[in-house]
């Protein structure tokens, strides 16, 4: 592995233990020519998914949106980047379990509003807003009626 600071290609594997749940292998490195130490993250390789958008455009599944879309739902709520974190791990795991090479971006808005919900119901319906595209305000309050009488 590289040292991201001084570029040696000689670096020393110093700690190795499970991460985020046993789905990764968190690695703490040393670099014997600079002395800095740093961390990496060995992920298992998936088979490359596409994402159907809804105009039927195709792109790359790209994990980083799932998050940008769910930490803008939970901003300013007591929602933790812990639980964030956890949260779309547990989206990202449920959309590849599916074992689709292409699966529509419905989909997947489904499922983070699946998991939004069970998190934080304010996160919900500002996800579910933007998702959904309401219209109106009838169809914001349909859906918040949803919300409280569950």
């Amino acid at each position: 592995m590289k040292c991201p600071f001084c570029g040696s290609q000689d670096t020393s594997v110093i700690d190795s233990r499970p991460a985020d749940d046993n789905t990764s292998i968190r690695r703490r490195r040393s670099c014997p020519e600079c002395g800095k130490r740093f961390t990496t993250y060995e992920k298992v390789e998936t088979i490359p998914l596409i994402v159907i958008k809804k105009d039927n455009n195709r792109e790359p599944y790209d994990r980083t949106k799932i998050e940008k879309g769910v930490l803008i739902a939970c901003r300013k709520r007591p929602v933790s980047a812990s639980q964030i974190s956890k949260v779309v791990d547990e989206i990202e795991t449920e959309i590849f379990s599916l074992e689709e090479k292409e699966i529509p971006s419905t989909r997947i808005g489904e499922i983070v509003m699946e998991h939004l919900e069970n998190v934080d119901p304010v996160a919900y319906v500002r996800f579910a807003s933007v998702y959904r595209e309401f219209k109106d305000v009838n169809t914001f309050m349909d859906e918040l009626k949803r919300v409280l009488d569950k």
